[in-house]
Formats: C-alpha cells, structure tokens, sequence
C-alpha cells in the first residue's frame, strides 16, 4: 500500500507556473476586495452602535454582537463562564442561550434557532432574528446599503438618519 501511495504522489502533475499565476491572481483581488469592502453599519433605534467586533454578514444573513444591542435595548446581560451560557434579562423577560447551540429558552420555553450563536474574538454574536425574538424588535438588513436596524415597536427614524 505505500509503495502504491508513493507511485501515486511521484504520478501527480506539479501545478504550472501559468496556474499558480492565475491562483495568486484571483486571491490578490479577491483580498482587495474584502479589504476595500466596509462592514454592515449597525443602528439601534437610528442611532449608531460601535462595537469592538462589528456584525458578520453572510448568505445565511446578518449576525450582530449580542451584549451591544441588548444592552442598547436596556437588558441586562450576564455570562456564565462555566456553563458558556449568556442571560439576557429584560423587565419580566429572560432569555438564555450559548455559543454553538441551536435551543435557548425564553421565560423558561424551548425556543428553537434557525442558526447557532457563535462567538468572534469573545463576543457572542447571534442572527438578527434572534433579536427580534427576545426583545420584540423589528430587525432588517439592507445588504446592498450595508444596514443593519434594530428598531422597537413605535420608534420610527427615518432611512436617511445615520445617528451620532
């Protein structure tokens, strides 16, 4: 067996210069690309969020760090570093959920997520949908303005507010 895999490697076709031309091309664009391109704008009720870790945005939909908005939408949030599990507590609401599981609980019920929260340089991110859930939001993204609103029920802003 590894003389066959030894004859299978020396067999193999090294890549040519033309090849390896046209992968390095394609990759120096496509890092242009990313590297030119701006993240998602996140606002909260119109107004501007800044935060360490901006949203990621992705064909399944947009992902915003979780403590900014709640906190922006006056929910107290605390971390279990055991357990990896985040509560968020809002007036008589709370929900609970943990990086990399789909099932949170919100007043205690199961509640199914579409996509598991994950987390970026320690931040737990979650889809927007997951927002609009536990707080009772309107959430949208605009992917070809690069917006993400997070708006409560009767705040309205207009479009062209970008906020502070």
């Amino acid at each position: 067996m590894e003389k066959r895999s030894q004859r299978l490697f020396h067999n193999a076709r090294r890549p040519g210069a033309r090849s390896i031309a046209l992968t390095a091309s394609v990759a120096v664009i496509a890092a242009a690309m990313l590297s030119l391109s701006k993240p998602a704008a996140l606002r909260v009720d119109g107004r501007r969020m800044a935060s360490d870790v901006p949203p990621v945005t992705t064909t399944k939909g947009a992902f915003v760090p979780l403590r900014i908005v709640a906190e922006s939408l006056g929910a107290d949030t605390n971390y279990d570093a055991k357990t990896g599990i985040v509560e968020l507590i809002r007036g008589s609401d709370t929900m609970r959920l943990r990086s990399g599981d789909r099932v949170a609980t919100l007043d205690g019920k199961k509640l199914l997520l579409r996509t598991a929260p994950f987390s970026v340089r320690g931040r737990t991110m979650v889809p927007l949908t997951t927002i609009a859930r536990a707080f009772g939001t309107r959430v949208s993204y605009d992917r070809a303005r690069a917006n993400i609103d997070v708006m409560e029920p009767g705040v309205d802003v207009p479009e062209t507010d970008q906020g502070p």
